[in-house]
């Protein structure tokens, strides 16, 4: 007969003090739903109720996203046509952030389970535009001349604006999370703010302003990904993110 899961626990326990291991190995002798850890059997699947960090794709997906949108809102290389970026936008920064929303949801995390969901949103949401199939861009363009008309900037003004206080909420709910996300925020903050304006005032500077702060928005989140991803001893390397809270708030 086979032995009970608590006695092969204890059993791992006993090997493990013999050894001369620490409380941090012997906590990993169970999953984070109480489950022996046991992987004696590779040859079978063995599941465990055990979470990976969605964060780091919902941060690199969203980076992805807006780096290439700032790529071509400064006409790198002379590119101004944005229609490159459906695909991107709508499977990576799309897809994928909904995906790790939905385990941040499944995680408890109520923070990242709101915000990767909306920015996904925004990305589908925003691609959709320059999809021909939508019909958006043909509801501005005028029949005669084949160009867009002047509503056109004011529209996409009002749909920044509106992703702008969507985002300030956002900033409000990262004062206890870390630094560089906050900032991350903040200066995502104003990238929306010098685009609508832009739009708005027919601006060209603040369009290429918001645009290139883009690229601040892009690091910072990479930065962040980049951290989660990278920790819990998958490689030696432990990017800061400088919390800010302390372990006495938390």
């Amino acid at each position: 007969m086979s032995p009970s899961n608590s006695e092969t626990f204890d059993h791992a326990v006993k090997t493990e003090e013999a050894n001369g291991g620490n409380a941090a190995q012997l906590e990993r002798l169970r999953t984070a739903g109480g489950h022996v850890d046991d992987r004696t059997q590779p040859s079978l699947p063995v599941v465990h109720r055990r979470f990976a960090n969605p964060a780091p794709l919902g941060l690199l997906s969203f980076a992805t996203g807006i780096f290439l949108i700032s790529i071509y809102g400064v006409k790198v290389r002379g590119v101004a046509t944005p229609n490159i970026l459906i695909g991107v936008l709508m499977f990576f920064g799309g897809v994928c952030q909904f995906i790790s929303g939905i385990m941040e949801f499944v995680s408890g995390n109520t923070f990242g389970a709101t915000v990767f969901p909306s920015y996904g949103a925004f990305n589908l949401s925003y691609s959709m535009i320059y999809l021909p199939g939508t019909g958006i861009l043909a509801a501005y363009t005028d029949p005669t001349t084949g160009e867009l008309n002047s509503q056109f900037p004011n529209a996409l003004a009002m749909y920044l604006w509106a992703w702008f206080i969507l985002t300030m909420i956002f900033t409000v709910a990262a004062m206890r999370s870390s630094w560089v996300l906050f900032l991350d925020l903040v200066f995502l903050d104003l990238v929306l703010m010098l685009l609508a304006c832009g739009y708005m005032l027919n601006m060209q500077s603040l369009e290429t302003a918001g645009s290139a702060l883009g690229f601040v928005v892009a690091f910072l989140s990479y930065w962040a990904g980049t951290a989660g991803l990278w920790a819990n001893g998958i490689t030696p390397i432990n990017l800061p993110v400088f919390a800010m809270y302390t372990e006495a708030d938390s």
